[in-house]
Formats: structure tokens, sequence, C-alpha cells
């Protein structure tokens, strides 16, 4: 907060400044003073660009929410399902749910107007992750985006946090436009970024927390083994199987989101049911210098054992979305071939020439 009203001030003062500059340009052009008129229209010219640089940085909107919003009437089981999550853990509701593309889900707050207005919350559930765990575990994901919601982002914390990340952004401009500037202002927030380091890994350890204290920590911790596994299964199985095609031929013969469910079903090799030992399945051992804290860390603090679930017939996908898969597979597939065209071609071009 305090940065941003320095930029904003910074800002102003230029402003101040190139006004003066332009008057004292013009009274000294007047009286024949054309050297002291000539500096004071450099003072103006030099003025107005920094202030527009520092403008520039300050208008950093928050991001908008991405995918497709799913509103009620299109699925009402879903809405209700996000309402009764909600009220357990005492949360306002949010104002919209969308579908995204990526293997997460996510409540994001922004301004109506990307800076300024009414605060409005959107959840975020991702079109993989909902293919991906059984209804339960979808509910104990919602617990816990729902208390960071609840214990973290209600009232005036939600705008402290906005300023926070805003802030972040402007930094993140500074940093990427000036050199010398950017490298002062880099050392001179770093004991504000590893305090938001840590806050960002307490925030996880509330949220799950909160959502232990409302669907049980049994199941919060059979969740984040889940989603685990099958991100893995999707990032280094699926996800491979479907590029490896660019080496055989021009186009895709299948679309991935459209099979994503079947793919999930049929090609995920589930582990044996019961305790596993984490560390071996995803070399994960102790602290990781990240937003999110790993997943050993995670299942330590909820006091649960790894554990693996005997896995169920029915997704979220299928118990929420279904009537809506064929028109989200469509969207997201269309998305991802625009953004993999070029590179599926290169790789079909260099396979021809060998």
């Amino acid at each position: 907060m305090i940065g941003l009203c320095g930029f904003a001030l910074l800002a102003l003062a230029l402003g101040a400044g190139a006004i003066w500059s332009a008057a004292s340009a013009w009274s000294a052009l007047t009286q024949g003073a054309v050297g002291v008129a000539v500096i004071s229209a450099v003072g103006f010219l030099l003025s107005v660009a920094l202030a527009v640089r520092c403008l520039l940085w300050l208008s950093a909107p928050a991001p908008c929410p991405g995918g497709v919003c799913v509103p009620y009437e299109a699925a009402r089981p879903l809405h209700r399902m996000v309402r009764r999550i909600g009220s357990r853990l005492g949360s306002a509701a949010v104002d919209a749910i969308w579908i995204g593309g990526d293997m997460n889900a996510a409540i994001l707050q922004r301004p109506r107007w990307g800076c300024f207005g009414p605060m409005e919350s959107h959840l975020i559930i991702g079109l993989p992750l909902a293919h991906s765990v059984s209804r339960r575990q979808f509910s104990a994901i919602l617990a816990h985006e729902f208390a960071h919601l609840a214990y973290q982002r209600q009232g005036a914390a939600a705008w402290w946090s906005h300023f926070r990340a805003w802030w972040f952004r402007v930094l993140d401009r500074c940093i990427a436009d000036t050199r010398w500037f950017g490298r002062v202002l880099e050392r001179w927030s770093e004991v504000d970024l590893r305090g938001a380091l840590r806050l960002a890994r307490l925030d996880e350890f509330e949220a799950d927390a909160g959502a232990a204290r409302a669907v049980g920590a049994g199941l919060v911790g059979e969740a984040l083994v889940e989603v685990a596994l099958k991100e893995r299964f999707l990032s280094e199985d699926y996800w491979r199987k479907v590029m490896a095609q660019s080496r055989l031929q021009p186009q895709p013969s299948i679309r991935p989101y459209r099979e994503m469910g079947l793919g999930v079903m049929a090609g995920f090799r589930r582990p044996l049911p019961g305790a596993v030992d984490i560390r071996e399945l995803f070399d994960d051992g102790g602290f990781t210098p990240d937003f999110h804290p790993s997943l050993v860390e995670r299942l330590a603090a909820l006091r649960v054992g790894p554990s693996v679930s005997r896995g169920e017939q029915v997704t979220a996908a299928d118990a929420y979305l279904a009537p809506l898969l064929p028109a989200l597979s469509l969207v997201f597939d269309r998305a991802w071939w625009q953004g993999s065209r070029t590179a599926w071609r290169r790789a079909y071009q260099l396979s021809r020439l060998v």
C-alpha cells in the first residue's frame, strides 16, 4: 500500500513539475530568454515521460478469470454444490463459476473494474481436475478454496490482499522496464517478497485446516494425494502421448480434452489402495521454496498419512458438468490446438526429414 501511494505521489509530483516547466518555458520565451526556455522545455518533456512511465507501471489491473463462465441454469448441480460448501465454511457466495483448462482450482478476487470497484469473487475449476477426482474429493477441494475466502479474503482483508497483489504487479513491471531502478526496487523489496512467500504458504496450511474442519482431514488428505497422482499422470503420460502423435501425422487424431475423461479412466494406473510412500512416488521431501507447501508438508500439517483411495467410476465432471462436457471440450480443444499448432507442425516436419 505504501509503495502504491509512493508511485502515485511520484506521478503527481512529476505532473506538477511538468506544468511548472511548461509555465517557466512560456514565461522565459516571452521574455526572450531562449536558453532558459529550452532548459524548461526539456524539463517538461522529461517530467511528462517519467510521469507517463509511472502511470503505466501503476495501470496493472488484476487479471480477469479465464475459461468459460458457467451460469446457474447451465449447471445447477454444480452451483448447488458450491453454495452448500460455501455455506458450510461460512464464506460469502462467489459471483461467478468458471471452468478452466488447467489442473487446478482457485478463487480469484478482483474489483469489478480491474483496480477499483465492488470486490467480486470468481471460482475457477479446471476441467482436467474435474475429470480426475470423485465427488467426495471435489467437495474437499472446494472446501479448501472456500476456506481461503472465509479466513483470508473477506471484507478489509480482501482489499489488503488486492493491494498487495497490485503492488507486486507494479514491481514486476518496473523491474522488467528499467535496469538500475528495477535492481534497486528488487533489492528493496526482498524482505517483502520473502514475507509474501511465507504468508502464501501459511495461507495454504490455514485453508487445509479449515477444509479439514468442514469435511474431515482424511478426505482432504485423500484429495491432495489423488490430485498429485492424476496431475503427474496427465503431464507425464497423457499429454506426452498426445504430443507424440506430432511425429507421425500433421494433425492430431484425437481431441485431448474431449477424450480426457476416458483417458484418465483407462490410462491411469492406480497404486494399490492404502498407505503409500509419498517421497518415493514424488521424490518430494521437506521444504520447497514455492508459494505452495509440498504435498509432504501439507499431509504432515493435517496429521494424516499419505494413502491412495480405491477410486470411483463417477467423477466430478460426470456428476456436475455432464451436459456441458461436449461444448466445454470443444472450447478447450480449439484453444489447445491454436496454441500447439505451430510446435506440432514443426515437430512433424522435422520427423519427415529424419
